[in-house]
Order: C-alpha cells, then structure tokens, then sequence
C-alpha cells in the first residue's frame, strides 16, 4: 500500500458512515488489499483521509455531470493528482476514482455529509481543487461548473467564498475585486480589511492539520489573493 492508501487507512472516522461511506466501501478495495482493516474503523476529527475520500467523490461527480467522462479529462485529473501530491500517489487515487465514476453519486447527500462534519477552512480547500481540476485543460465547463456551484451551496459555502475562489480560474476584467470578496467601488480602506479577512481566512497554516501536501494546494489561493491586493494598489496607487 503505497502513499495514498497509507494517508486514508491513517483515518476515516466519519467517511464510512452516511453516503460517502456507501461510495467509498466499494473503490476502497482497488487500494487496500494489504490495508489493516482495524486502521479504518478509526472516529473524531477529520483525517486527511477523509479529506482524500470527499475530494475523489466529489470529482467523480463532477466529471459525471455533463453524462460522460472522456478519456482526456481523466488525463487531465491524472496530471494534477501527479502534480499535487506525486506519481505513486496519484495511481492510487486515480484507481479509486475510475471505481466511484461507475456509481451513482447523491451529491446533495454526500455534500450534506461534508458540511456536518468537515470544518469551513477545510471546505474551501475542497472547492478549491474542484476548480483546479475544472481548468485543468484551460477551458472553463459550464456543466462542472454548475456542479461546483451545487457542491458549494449544499457545503454551506457563501457566495462570496464561492467567487472568491472561481476568479482564481475564470479570467474577469474585475478578478482581483472578487477574489478578495468586494466590489470595485469599495473605498481603500475597504480594500485593506478585506485584504486582511481573506489573508487569513485562506492561510495555509488553516489546513495544516492535512499534511504538507495539501497545503502546498492551499498556497495557491493565498498566493492569489496577494497577487490581488496587489494589482489594486497599483491600480489606484495605494500606500
């Protein structure tokens, strides 16, 4: 069992129960053939691996939305998998994910589930990959973007989180305003709060709790939202 199996047989307390449990039970299997069972009967705070299962589910589900899934879009998953977490990693992510792309996903269900049990920061970081895997071939798909947007509403995410981050991956003339949640009339103090707020709402240090791995995804965002107030400065020449 190799690097992803290890991180999901490390937990998966509240994941085997509810929906996501019921997905997972049956593409588990293309990863544990050497697992300890007793590794996954663990319970309490929320494990990388049921961060790893949520996320899988919720791509399978994505990719599902327009009726099929094309051999490119599992490509291009396959490179950002490698590219976030590493080769090894990635086959075995990729072994579990072609299991649950032939099941039917209640995604309202398994949203709910995740919204019960996996804290708001943590949420962010699911909506986050989903986009990032969305523009991976660098085009923008309306029905995985009503999918995200559905995943979003039913994880309790707000709408203006939910802007935030698609501005990062679809290119708008006001991009760095949404990206840190105001409106381009806002004042220059305004701007700085909401620098300030999104600072530390999307640190990190706030996923930390899920490895290296993941928060090397995070700094993606938090690098964006610099790159944000940045551009505003220059923009109006703030101090």
């Amino acid at each position: 069992m190799g690097k992803f199996g290890k991180w999901i047989g490390g937990g998966l307390g509240w994941v085997l129960f509810g929906p996501l449990g019921g997905l997972a039970g049956f593409a588990l299997g293309a990863i544990f053939d050497n697992a300890d069972v007793q590794s996954l009967q663990q319970e309490g705070q929320t494990t990388r691996g049921d961060f790893v299962v949520s996320f899988l589910v919720l791509v399978a589900a994505m990719m599902k939305a327009d009726g099929k899934v094309l051999r490119s879009e599992l490509d291009y998953v396959k490179k950002y998998l490698v590219t976030a977490f590493g080769t090894e990693a990635a086959r075995e992510a990729l072994a579990m994910l072609r299991d649950l792309l032939r099941q039917d996903i209640p995604l309202r269900q398994v949203s709910m589930q995740i919204r019960q049990n996996m804290d708001y920061s943590s949420r962010l970081q699911l909506l986050q990959m989903l986009h990032g895997i969305s523009a991976a071939d660098g085009q923008v798909h309306p029905e995985e973007i009503r999918v995200i947007r559905l995943v979003a509403q039913y994880m309790g995410i707000s709408q203006k989180d939910m802007d935030s981050i698609m501005a990062v991956y679809v290119a708008d003339t006001d991009w760095a305003y949404k990206v840190l949640g105001i409106d381009r009339s806002a004042g220059d103090e305004e701007v700085k709060k909401a620098y300030r707020k999104m600072a530390m709402k999307y640190h990190p240090d706030k996923v930390s709790y899920l490895g290296e791995d993941f928060q090397k995804i995070a700094h993606e965002k938090f690098r964006k939202v610099n790159e944000a107030y940045e551009q505003i400065k220059k923009e109006r020449n703030m101090v």
